[in-house]
């Protein structure tokens, strides 16, 4: 009983270290979210993310990281801006630091190599998930 006991342990072990890893191929891949829609503001937050992952040596090496309006503009440094001008501080703070979070999120998976290790940041959440989204899309195009 114990023998088999110690042979479940040991066989559970090498699955959590082992088993399920994926291993990656080289090449760089390209992953789209869903679009996102805010029902609450329709004229706020709306868009999808895109990533871009280049893996070398089966880790990722570098990965890019845009949020885009509906309509496939960038949401760049004008973000948040109402024909050009901050309309609204507050509104325009929100914004550029949710697409800054963009950069941390990129940085933290070439880092971490795992996304469920990527810190969301706060005030960034649909980010957050837009990005998890789409690093799995690219993923799962690199997966051998």
């Amino acid at each position: 009983m114990k023998r088999s006991m110690i042979f479940a342990t040991l066989a559970l072990m090498l699955c959590l270290t082992g088993c399920g890893e994926a291993s990656y191929a080289d090449g760089t891949y390209t992953g789209r979210s869903a679009d996102y829609v805010n029902e609450e503001d329709p004229e706020a937050g709306n868009g999808y993310g895109v990533v871009t992952l280049t893996i070398s040596g089966g880790q990722i090496t570098a990965c890019d990281y845009k949020t885009y309006e509906l309509n496939g503009s960038l949401k760049d440094e004008e973000y948040g801006k109402e024909n050009g001008e901050i309309k609204n501080r507050d509104f325009y703070n929100k914004a550029q630091k949710a697409r800054a979070a963009c950069d941390n999120y990129a940085q933290q998976l070439v880092a971490k190599q795992k996304v469920k290790d990527v810190d969301a940041v706060s005030g960034a959440t649909v980010n957050y998930n837009e990005f998890k989204e789409a690093v799995a899309e690219a993923l799962k195009q690199a997966q051998q």
